[in-house]
């Protein structure tokens, strides 16, 4: 599989997801709801972590520690291009 190939079904995974994450929201909204969120930005192999809440934490916490591990995989596993 070319990697061009690779990154646009990550980009469609990603657009689905974030589709499904505002019907849920949308769908289960019912009186007063409160709002959790976090979020990770991986520059090269190092995250910033922010959040909300600790129960939004630990879960981009754990996104972040795949990435890192996704990150050293295809830095050190993957043969470079020429």
């Amino acid at each position: 599989m070319k990697l061009i190939t690779l990154g646009f079904i990550f980009v469609i995974i990603g657009v689905i997801l974030i589709t499904v994450g505002m019907l849920k929201m949308v769908a289960s909204r019912t009186g007063e709801s409160e709002v959790r969120g976090g979020g990770v930005i991986m520059i090269g192999p190092i995250p910033i972590i922010f959040g909300t809440d600790v129960g939004a934490l630990k879960a981009v916490m754990i996104l972040a520690i795949l990435l890192m591990v996704l990150a050293t995989i295809l830095l050190f596993v993957v043969p470079p291009r020429m």
